[in-house]
């Protein structure tokens, strides 16, 4: 019961970027850039997110200092998808660009687990955590097929 609520977000942030892959593909086809139709979401997700802050969270700005460096640039890799994404949807189809960078996203977190960095708990990899990746690779192979 105390991982249900976790798994709901995880559902939800599933979805929302199943959505939000065809949303910025389409700002993407229409304005011609996929770096502007980047900008614009970022934009909007800026806003949305400094709304909800102000009106509800109001940590101080100061608190940011606490963060290592390498803390910092998390929005980065938010701009490499984003971008990364929106270009390949419309290229490769919804459900290949997703599988794609869901495999990649497994692998990464795999290694990430195993060696415990950026702050995770260390996992060792797995002959199970290994087959089910070789799954997921499996399922990108039969998705674009």
């Amino acid at each position: 019961m105390t991982a249900l609520l976790p798994i709901l977000f995880a559902v939800a942030a599933g979805l929302c970027v199943a959505v939000q892959s065809p949303s910025n593909a389409m700002l993407a086809r229409s304005t011609g850039s996929v770096w502007f139709a980047a900008t614009i979401s970022f934009l909007g997700g800026t806003f949305v997110l400094l709304t909800i802050w102000a009106a509800y969270d109001r940590t101080p700005l100061s608190a940011v200092r606490a963060a290592p460096a390498w803390a910092w640039i998390g929005g980065l890799y938010g701009v490499v998808f984003v971008a990364a994404v929106a270009y390949a949807t419309p290229r490769l189809g919804l459900a290949v660009t997703l599988t794609v960078t869901l495999a990649a996203q497994l692998t990464m977190a795999v290694a990430l687990d195993h060696f415990g960095l950026l702050g995770l708990r260390q996992e060792p990899v797995s002959l199970s955590r290994l087959a089910g990746l070789a799954l997921v690779v499996a399922g990108v192979f039969l998705v674009r097929r």
